[in-house]
């Protein structure tokens, strides 16, 4: 192609996406790439959004490789952004020190009920960008895995379709730019992960009642949270005044805080199921080819809906199904005996407990924040019949032997309810109330018998 057929071509697109593209491409614009970036609809976009996008083209390229996963720090601006637009203020003196009073008193009502404590645990009020800053290294450790797993599959379908061009119908700039692919997607995907982590934590943070109200050890001991817009917003609703709300909340998660803070197991056993279902995840390459085949980049809503959708559909291995049926159970028996010790201390002092917790219900039944979480991040799906069963569990523990066999069972994660237990909740009750040394007499009487035989 001649120098006069490279002039035709060029003056078709915009001076700054042509000062782009050489820029890219050390100076000089092939016209293969001209068309290409005008048979995708480039020279059609906004000028102001092209710069930008060009600018964190240019910055995929030259920038210094990453070793994470996830831009946290992009994560984390996204959801502030997020709550920010949505309205968002700092929580006034009054209203911190309504949160301390309703954590106290709720401490003073659990101490009646059960025998976990959290010494050090004080209750505070936090806007939404608090909670977003606090969560986030949480949040992150979580769905790292599936970042890593989503930015190479990307990466892998984009070499396969790269490598079936043949080498003389590729664009001279563009082959040269192919050396430094690697560094790119991984810095391009973990910017589009993080805009979906800051997106959904974001969300999350303008929904949630309380710190860890998704029953994960998402922010450290010891503080108690109460998140007071979202209280104030739940009272409204429900026509409950607003200190019964505030106190009804804060005993739920004092609960929680104590489970966490007296069951040392716990936090680390819930962030082990999630990374483990997160670390085995398999991406659809062959979706994902289908949709880089066939995304417009001129349609930003077009490019959203492919990222949302079949580029991080997973496919459940067996590995992830056990850690998935791990994480259910868990999250199940904490929302459980939260459910159960909440009910019996707010007894007798809160008129409108009732409203109250069939509001929570309501919450979880039409999907609640961990599942809209765990959805969006990393395709959990939790299922409330288990929660009911999980309570269920609890009061006949309770029922048995009293509320120190109902906290007994977080005595050992390996004496943990099963979800095998959750079905049968009678029978491991029975089996907790016999004797160790009746099944140790057992099996002595077996291996003497069998030995005997033999």
């Amino acid at each position: 192609m001649t120098d006069d057929a490279d002039d035709d071509e060029t003056p078709d697109l915009p001076p700054e996406l042509e000062q782009a593209l050489r820029g890219l491409t050390g100076g000089e614009l092939d016209p293969q790439l001209a068309a290409m970036v005008r048979g995708m609809g480039l020279d059609r976009v906004d000028p102001q959004m092209l710069q930008m996008v060009m600018g964190q083209v240019r910055a995929m390229f030259s920038g210094p490789p990453s070793e994470d996963p996830v831009d946290v720090s992009l994560a984390t601006d996204t959801a502030r952004k997020t709550v920010a637009a949505a309205g968002d203020a700092l929580a006034s003196d009054t209203e911190r020190r309504e949160a301390a009073e309703a954590v106290h008193v709720a401490g003073l009502w659990l101490d009646t009920v059960t025998d976990l404590t959290a010494p050090a645990a004080h209750g505070t009020a936090w806007s939404r960008a608090e909670w977003v800053e606090a969560t986030m290294p949480v949040w992150t450790d979580l769905v790292e895995p599936v970042a890593e797993g989503v930015s190479g599959a990307v990466g892998e379908a984009m070499t396969r379709q790269l490598g079936t061009l043949p080498e003389e119908a590729m664009p001279p700039g563009l082959a040269g730019m192919l050396d430094q692919a690697g560094p790119m997607l991984r810095r391009m995907h973990g910017s589009m992960f993080a805009l979906q982590l800051g997106q959904g934590v974001g969300t999350l943070a303008g929904e949630v009642l309380t710190g860890c109200e998704v029953n994960l050890p998402l922010v450290a001991t010891p503080d108690v949270v109460l998140m007071p817009a979202a209280v104030r917003e739940l009272a409204q609703g429900l026509e409950v005044d607003e200190p019964q709300t505030r106190l009804y909340l804060a005993v739920r998660e004092l609960a929680r805080v104590r489970l966490f803070a007296d069951v040392p197991w716990l936090a680390a056993g819930l962030r082990a199921a999630v990374r483990d279902y997160a670390g085995d995840i398999t991406i659809d390459t062959e979706g994902i080819e289908q949709a880089v085949a066939s995304i417009d980049p001129s349609d930003p809503q077009a490019v959203q809906e492919a990222l949302q959708g079949r580029m991080f559909a997973p496919q459940h291995s067996p590995a992830q199904v056990a850690a998935l049926g791990r994480l259910e159970t868990l999250l199940a028996l904490v929302e459980g005996w939260v459910d159960v010790v909440a009910e019996r201390a707010v007894a007798g002092h809160l008129p409108a407990a009732d409203a109250l917790g069939e509001a929570v219900r309501r919450r979880r039944a039409t999907g609640g924040p961990a599942e809209k979480a765990f959805g969006a991040l990393v395709g959990l799906e939790l299922r409330p019949r288990r929660l009911r069963d999980a309570a269920n569990l609890f009061r006949a523990l309770e029922d048995s032997g009293g509320p120190q066999a109902r906290d007994a069972a977080w005595r050992h994660p390996d004496l943990a309810p099963s979800p095998d237990d959750l079905d049968d909740p009678l029978g491991y009750v029975e089996r907790t109330r016999r004797p160790a040394s009746d099944d140790l007499d057992a099996e002595l009487d077996a291996l003497l018998r069998g030995e005997g035989e033999g």
